[in-house]
Parts: structure tokens; sequence; C-alpha cells
């Protein structure tokens, strides 16, 4: 007889049609029943939908509760964790999956007791096929689901062992149905025996044909629905109905189970829409906010935390506390439905507000790091202290701002100094200033905003300070130049007849790129073509100017395209709103990359913006850069009677984390993104989704998308709910690299080098009294006595080099271990990484959660190492 393991439990999205703070609401009647009923029936059990944040929303509303989940965690009666939100499984950087999963088992254990060690993600849109390698980093070794999987295509089974990219598995439940199979609502538990019947057998039955097992895994729950109360009693009225055994379970206890099975495997990702929708266009929905998410991630990494560890070596005092604060407002950025953006424009808001909450910490606690070290170092207003903030030697040009009373200036000659752009502020009269003397009223002088690119060269991990001084003749300026082509020592780009050509030393590149728009009828969760309508060339119409300077040469092309501005319009084929645009092209013989920027002015609706890259190259497969690794998509073949298998059309449409390429064997073009998501290849193209634009929640009917509504914007009682905020007319802008390889630098290791360079940012501070507010905190962070003893700062320092081939995904102050950093390490390369001379440096093995592991320095591929060390 088939046994199924009932699992009772609660899906909790943050917010949705519905705020967070609606969420909130109603968690202070429903978690307070759950604590309730647990404790008044200790047979009972319950899952907590595997994330902490909402749990401490509760308890911020419920202090006393916190002694109470905690006993309650302790018998296992109720589930928590381990992540700190539900994330998108998709657009998030591997160390954001990782970094949420840390956050969220930390906070667990210190707060709530050991959280449930299980991959739990019930309700997000796919998966990246790396996942299990992540999960690996903290010992999680299970993994369970509902989207995404098709039984004949990938495991014909729905458990199975899922691989990462380079081998390291785990074991995998699905639940085809939904996370709703055994639902037990009021109305079912009052018409048991139909339920019994008609639902429940039905997807027990499933379960087992599709599973080939005796024992099955029934999840009962919904979206904030609450305990089933009284559940021995309620099982036991199941069984007389049941032609099977069901009994009360934990999902533990049944992926435990699996764990002496044997199982088929599956390698790949996870986002097959054959049982629900995975909806798999939604990545460049809302794409303001997929570029912000980066731009966070990047901070935090690239800049901020890598800041604090200078800090630290430097003496100067900085909490941990307020990183993980800012880490968790990202966490609350990225569950599946606010990063996908299929949310109200209520909630968009809401979004929108937590992101300038996050960059202001991240600006906030960076400033103060940098001003302390200026002043330790007793900076002039003639110095700027540049740093590096990768621990990898770096030799580029870096972009810094400063404040300065005249163009006038002169850098060390090996910076060569170009000023990329500068502004003059006009003096004003009659301020008052603080003198020995109290207050007087003086006229301030005018100065200059100026932008600098300086050629530095300098050690891992540290800063360098460049002095510059005032003399005779301004600093060399980027200036207007002749003609229409700009190179560097790799590529030539030429603009002829409104096509821009690319030229190596090895290819040539006609027609490179190309911008296309097509209307779009879908929703916030999904691109849909509108029937009638095609893909249309917008050319490059405009005036193009080219401006040089040592070592840089800048191309910008101007210009306005008209489109329809509504769908109505287009089947019309009225070209009604103007499009202003402007794309800057830019080439540094410090970089292999062609640098760009499209500005646009979007003054269209429902309307999907595409960048077409023309490589010229044939291959079956795209190589796209993925969490953690390299992955090839291969195009699927797509019946025309598709929609008897799947609920929405698998379109050949596949995500990429940071950069996506066509190479065959002697050559590769490949696109750098910074917040594109999306791409396509179609024959030797490349078309990236720049912004896909809707004014719906959701719309039922779609042409890649047959029935029903997602969002339950047609379901009884539901309404359809407008979103114009997620047209996102006006400014927009997208910025993007483009890299060409041949021969031997056709690798993922060089790849991976270049991709870790370009991302490199500019961090720079100037002390200077003439506008404290370019850096906000600058006017309220006064000047200091420094502790005595101590050691001396030089005016150049370096904390840590790192040998170039593997990639630093984290480099922070450690959560559990005082005074010690952590550096994580990432091989996105098919071959085992040797860093052995870390350990002569006093570096150890650890897990993610700072677990001292295995004394092993190799890096599989496309895996990681996390190491620790004392500062």
């Amino acid at each position: 007889m088939v046994k199924a393991y009932f699992v009772n439990h609660t899906h909790w999205d943050r917010e949705w049609y519905f705020t967070s703070q609606d969420a909130q609401v109603l968690s202070d009647q429903l978690f307070t029943e759950v604590l309730d009923e647990l404790e008044n029936h200790q047979e009972a059990n319950f899952t907590l939908d595997g994330q902490m944040s909402i749990i401490d929303e509760y308890v911020e509303i419920h202090p006393e509760g916190k002694k109470r989940i905690h006993r309650l965690v302790e018998r296992k009666q109720l589930f928590i964790g381990p992540w700190y939100t539900q994330t998108d499984a998709m657009v998030p950087s591997a160390e954001s999956l990782l970094r949420n999963l840390i956050i969220g088992i930390i906070d667990a254990k210190e707060n709530y007791g050991n959280p449930m060690m299980l991959g739990y993600l019930p309700d997000t849109f796919g998966f990246n096929a790396n996942l299990p390698m992540i999960l690996h980093q903290v010992d999680i070794h299970d993994f369970l689901s509902w989207r995404g999987t098709n039984f004949q295509r990938q495991t014909n089974s729905v458990y199975f062992k899922w691989k990462a990219l380079g081998g390291k598995a785990v074991f995998a439940a699905n639940f085809p149905l939904g996370y709703y199979t055994g639902q037990i609502d009021l109305v079912s538990k009052q018409n048991l025996q139909k339920f019994v019947k008609e639902r429940l057998d039905k997807g027990i039955e499933f379960e087992a044909a599709n599973g080939h097992h005796d024992e099955v895994l029934i999840p009962s729950g919904i979206d904030q629905m609450n305990i089933i109360h009284n559940i021995s009693a309620t099982l036991k009225e199941v069984n007389k109905y049941s032609r099977y055994e069901v009994i009360n379970s934990t999902y533990p206890k049944f992926m435990a189970k699996l764990h002496g099975k044997k199982l088929p495997t599956y390698q790949g990702e996870l986002r097959y829409p054959t049982y629900s929708r995975v909806h798999r266009t939604i990545t460049s929905v809302r794409s303001r906010n997929k570029r912000q998410n980066f731009n966070l991630e990047q901070v935090i990494t690239r800049r901020l935390e890598p800041l604090m560890v200078i800090a630290r070596y430097a003496n100067i005092p900085i909490s941990n506390g307020i990183v993980i604060k800012l880490w968790k407002l990202l966490f609350e950025l990225q569950p599946h439905d606010t990063l996908g953006g299929s949310v109200t424009d209520n909630v968009a808001i809401d979004i929108d507000h937590r992101f300038k909450q996050a960059f202001e910490i991240a600006a906030g606690v960076e400033n103060y790091i940098k001003k302390r070290l200026a002043q330790r170092l007793s900076l002039t207003d003639h110095d700027v202290i540049v740093f590096n903030t990768d621990p990898y030697n770096f030799d580029g040009r870096k972009t810094i701002e400063i404040i300065s009373s005249s163009k006038k200036i002169k850098f060390p000659n090996q910076n060569q100094a170009v000023i990329l752009a500068s502004e003059k502020i006009l003096s004003r009269p009659n301020i008052m200033q603080l003198t020995p003397n109290g207050y007087e009223f003086k006229d301030e002088p005018g100065y200059y905003k100026i932008k600098v690119s300086l050629k530095i060269k300098m050690q891992g991990l540290g800063y360098q300070v460049v002095h510059f001084e005032d003399c005779e003749t301004p600093c060399e300026e980027l200036r207007q130049d002749v003609g229409t082509k700009i190179t560097n020592q790799d590529i030539d780009l030429s603009f002829l007849d409104g096509k821009f050509t690319m030229k190596t030393a090895n290819k040539m590149f006609p027609d490179v790129i190309r911008i296309y728009d097509q209307g779009n009828d879908g929703d916030t969760y999904d691109f849909s073509p509108l029937k009638g309508d095609q893909e249309i060339h917008l050319p490059w119409n405009g005036n193009v100017k080219k401006y040089s300077a040592s070592g840089i040469e800048r191309m910008t092309l101007t210009g306005t395209w008209e489109l329809p501005r509504t769908l109505k319009d287009r089947l019309k084929e009225k070209q009604t709103a103007e499009i202003k645009y402007k794309l800057i092209l830019e080439l540094r013989k410090d970089s292999p990359v062609l640098g760009a920027k499209l500005e646009i002015d979007n003054q269209a609706l429902s309307h999907r913006l595409r960048l077409k890259i023309k490589t010229g190259i044939t291959t079956n497969f795209a190589h796209a850069q993925i969490q953690g690794g390299f992955s090839k998509t291969i195009n699927e073949k797509i019946a025309d009677n598709w929609n008897d298998e799947f609920v929405e059309k698998p379109v050949n449409i596949y995500v990429f984390d940071r950069c996506v390429g066509l190479c065959d064997k002697i050559n590769g073009l490949y696109f750098f993104g910074t917040g594109q998501k999306e791409y396509e290849k179609v024959a030797d193209t490349l078309l990236i989704t720049l912004m896909a634009t809707t004014g719906q929640l959701g719309k039922s009917d779609l042409l890649w998308r047959p029935g029903r509504a997602s969002g339950d914007t047609t379901s009884v009682g539901h309404v359809m709910m407008p979103t114009p905020l997620a047209q996102e007319l006006g400014q927009n802008e997208f910025v993007f690299g483009l890299c060409a390889y041949n021969g031997s630098k056709l690798n993922e290791k060089q790849i991976a080098q270049d991709l870790t360079k370009w991302y490199t940012p500019s961090v720079s501070y100037q002390m200077q009294t003439h506008n404290l507010f370019v850096n906000r905190l600058d006017n309220k962070l006064w000047d200091i006595e420094h502790p005595t003893g101590l050691h001396e700062l030089k005016k150049e320092q370096s904390w840590l080099i790192i040998e170039p081939g593997v990639e630093v995904s984290a480099l922070y102050l450690a959560y559990t271990v005082e005074n010690s950093l952590i550096l994580r390490l990432s091989n996105l390369t098919s071959e085992t990484q040797d860093v052995s001379y870390l350990e002569k440096l006093g570096y150890k093995v650890i897990n993610g959660l700072e677990e001292i592991g295995k004394q092993s320095f190799q890096i599989a591929p496309y895996d990681m190492i996390t190491l620790i060390k004392q500062i």
C-alpha cells in the first residue's frame, strides 16, 4: 500500500497584490493560532514556509512569542528557515543566494533554535542549474520545490538526485501538483469524503505513479493559510475514506527516507512549464528593479564589505550589524514575486523605498570608513585616497571625483590624468562661517566638481594616496575629435551608414549592435507577442560625435526613435511616441572590453526593447555565465501543439547572471551586463532584453500563456489590477560591455578574469570643505582623537593579494568568529583550481556557516571554497 507523508504548512508571500505590512497584520492572528495549536497538541507539527524574515517580523509585534517559538522548534513541532526570505533563484547572484542561507541559518540558531536544513522553495519560478552547489556550501543536501520539472524530459520521477554543474548533488523532491496538493481548508474538512476521493487520493496516485515509490510526499497548505486544527483526528477521519495510508509527517523525515533509495539523476536548470507556470520571461519585467538589484549586490560585495576589512586592518571601528541589516533589506527585495516584478504598483513603491534605504546605508558606511581613514592619514584637500577593494593587483584606470578651485591642476605623470567631465559652481556671497572669533559672514569662493580618469597601478586590497597640485595650465580633458571610429589595442569600432562594425585582429563583426522593438501584450508575469504585430528594427539615425584623450576614445550617438504609443497604435501602424536616446561607446587602452551605455527616455507603452548582437559565429549553443559557473544552452524544438504538454510556451529565452556569448572553437563574442538577465539565441545572433513594459498585473489568454490570468486577477472575487509604474516611462539607463575572444584567450578562466576586472569599482575620497554634501555624512563626521599606540599607516597599503584564476565571491568580516575575515573564492571554470598558497598565509577552510571543515585547498569545477583568517 502507498504511504503518504502528510506535511502541514503555510506558504507566505511577503508581498504580492498585498504589501508586506498587510502580510504582517495577517501573521499577527495566524502565527499566534499556530503556536496555540502546537502547544495544545504536541503530536502536531507545522512548517512556517522556510524563511526567517516573517518570524522576525512576528516577534517584532509579539516579543513574548520568541520563547514559545524556541520551545516548539526544539521540540521539532515548528519548522523554520533556513532562508532569510524565499528567494528568486534565477536573478540573484550566487553570493546573494548563499548569504540568504547563511544569515537565515545564523539568525535562526541565535534566536529560535536549529532551522530546517532543507533547500525549501515551494513557489519559486524556476531554479538555476548550480543551486545544488550553493546549498552544499552550508551543508544542505536536500531540495524541495514545485515548479520547473518535466518527468518525461528530465528524470522520469518526482524524486531524484539533482546535480550541480560540477557534479555536487542534492536529493530533490518535487510536488508537481503544487504545495497545496493535500490542502484541507474548512470546506474540505466539512466534505472530507469528497475531498479524499476527488483530490487527495488523486494526488497520491499521481505522486506514486510519477515517483515510482510506495512512499510519497503530500504537502498540505496554501498562501497565508492557518494550521489544521486537531490534525490527529482529522487524519484519522481521512484514513477512513482513503485507499492509502496517510500519516502526519515532516519534510525532514520524508527527505531522510529518500537518502536510502536509488534515485535517477538530473543535471541542469529546472524551468520547464509543464505542470505549473514558471514565467520564462519574467526576468525582463520591471527591469529597473533588476538593474538596481545588480548594482546593490555589487556595492555590498565589491565596495562596502572589502572596505570594512580595510577599516578593521586600519583600526577603524565599524559594526557588522549595520551591513547585516543591509543584506536583509536586499533579501526583502529578492523573493520571486518582488524581484520578478509581479506585484501591484502599491508594492512597487515599497520596493523603491527599500532600494533607497539600502543604498543610503551603503553610502553612509562607506562615507564613514573613507573619511576616518583620511583623517588618520592627515590628508589635505589636494590628496585623493584611491582604494583597491579587490584582493588582486590592479593595473588600469580608475575614475575619481574631486572638488577643486580650478581645473588648472596636475597629477603625477604616471597617472596620465584625464578630465572626463567638470561642472563649475559659482561663488556665494555673505555665507556664515565659524571662525576663532565666532560666526562671521564671508564670500564663499566658487569651485569645480571634476571627474578624472587616472592610470593606477596598485597591489591588492588596500589604498594609494594620490596628490595633485595647482599649476599654470589645465589638466588634459576628453576633447571632441574628428571621425566616426574609435580604437584601442584590441578593437576598432567604426560607424558608417547607420551601422556599427567591430573589428579585432582575427575577426570582423559587421552591423554588430542593433536595437529591436516589439509590442508587449503580456503582463507583469510574462512577455507575450501582440497578435498581428512583429519585431521592428530601430535605426541608428542620430548625431555622431567622437571624443579622445590619452588612453581613452569615446563615441556618442544621439537621436530619436518614433514608436507607436499604445498597443492599438501598433496595429494601426501609427508612430505617436518620440523616444530620445543616447548611446555612449568607449574604448580604453587598459581594457579589452567595449564599454557601452544606452540612455533612453521611454514614452511608449507596453513594449519590449531588445539589443541585438550579431556575432557571425555559427554554433548550436549559447555560453552563459550563471551563478558560480558557465552553462551551455541549446534551443529546443517547440511543437505547434506545445500547449498539449505545457501550460505556457517553453520559449527559448534563458537567464544569465553577468555574461553570455556565442563561440566556436576559434572565436567568441560575449555580452557583459549590469542587471540585464534575459537572452535568446537566434542563428548567429544574441538578443538581450533591455526592458519589457506593461500596464497589468495579470491578463488571461495570452498567445504564449493561454487560459487563466496569473496573479489571481481573474479568480472569483478578484479584480484586474493596472500597473502604470511597470510601464517604466521616462529615463532608463542600460550599461553593458562587449568582449571578443580568439585562440588561447577563448576560455572560461580568461572570460572570468575580464568580468572581474570590468566590474572593478572606482572607490576614492577627498577631504575638502568646499561642499560637505558631496558625501552626505561629511558635515557630521567631526575630527576625532585617535587612540594612542595605533600602528602607523603608510600612504600606500596592501593587505591581501590573490593570484588570478579564481573569482572572489566575497570578502567580509566573520559573523561568528571575532577578529576574523572571510574569503570566499569561486571557480567559474571546468578545471580544478589550486589555492594551497593561501594555507601558508594562515587561512583555514570552513563552510559557509564558519565551521571548520576538511582542509582541502582545491576548488572543484564550478564550485566555491570559503576560508577564514584572523585579522
